[in-house]
């Protein structure tokens, strides 16, 4: 399945970050369109941000760095592997010397590929995970922190998912993890108010990004996702994309939210609201 041009039309431009320098990590997609990272890091751009682009695959950065110069803005690529520590430093001090500061972090790389219960999960592989999806935004926050005080402040953005919210998911690890997002995020939130840094934790619902498309999408399965929600259109479920991620992240990075923090921001067109019908939605489209 190929991605709709309008679904991934760029949005117009603004200022609302305008003159701050943020770090995206996860900044490619996984193939054709725009997937959350990329149009994070896209919409922190068309508003004014310098970004430092971070993906392990640096070619994937180069096409969101392309896409970001065609219209003006400024753009750092880094190719780097967020588990590894030494990477986490290298990304900071990489984009200070740079663009000479710092002021957002979206923590945005995670897998969701690690399947089963606690009876058939392969527990090397929830090691590796966790490592990932944990751990990475751990080892980020150690460094871009110290660099945000030098700025006066800061927003650091944590991607988590509303599969934190409630239980019966068909697998034990992504829920697990994410709902351990979501508690680092208002924990550190409380660790670095006094340097007026704040830390949320945005949740994507069922959005249609390439990570989704990919191959081996059954059919049907794109319409389900859409009707998971409760917000309706002209009598129509709504889909979600990469840009209803992006906007809610740009709110969270501007000065608009100064007085918001230890927040977990659920984009999902209402889907987590309904216990019951989320349950189910997770067991057929997870």
């Amino acid at each position: 399945m190929s991605p709709d041009d309008d679904i991934w039309k760029l949005p117009a431009k603004g200022d609302r970050v305008k003159g701050k320098v943020a770090i995206v990590t996860g900044a490619g997609s996984s193939a054709e369109g725009i997937g959350n990272g990329k149009a994070m890091a896209l919409i922190l751009a068309l508003h004014g941000a310098k970004v430092a682009l971070v993906d392990w695959n640096p070619d994937a950065a180069e096409e969101t760095a392309k896409m970001v110069r065609e219209n003006g803005g400024e753009a750092l690529v880094i190719g780097a592997d967020v588990s590894k520590e030494e990477d986490c430093k290298r990304i900071v001090d990489e984009t200070v010397a740079k663009f000479g500061r710092l002021d957002i972090l979206i923590n945005n790389v995670g897998t969701s590929r690690i399947r089963g219960d606690a009876t058939v999960l392969d527990l090397d592989a929830w090691d590796r995970g966790m490592t990932l999806n944990i751990k990475s935004m751990v080892m980020m926050v150690k460094y871009a922190v110290p660099e945000m005080k030098k700025s006066g402040g800061g927003s650091i953005i944590n991607t988590g998912s509303i599969t934190s919210l409630h239980g019966g998911h068909p697998n034990l690890f992504y829920p697990t993890s994410k709902a351990a997002v979501l508690h680092l995020s208002k924990t550190m939130a409380g660790q670095h108010g006094k340097d007026n840094i704040r830390v949320n934790c945005i949740m994507p619902g069922f959005v249609y990004t390439p990570v989704v498309y990919g191959p081996g999408l059954p059919e049907g399965v794109r319409e389900k996702r859409r009707d998971a929600g409760v917000i309706e259109i002209g009598g129509v479920k709504t889909e979600g994309t990469g840009w209803d991620v992006a906007w809610g992240a740009l709110y969270l990075a501007s000065d608009e939210s100064r007085w918001v923090t230890a927040q977990g921001l659920a984009i999902d067109a209402g889907a987590s609201t309904i216990s019951p019908h989320f349950q189910s939605s997770a067991k057929r489209l997870t």
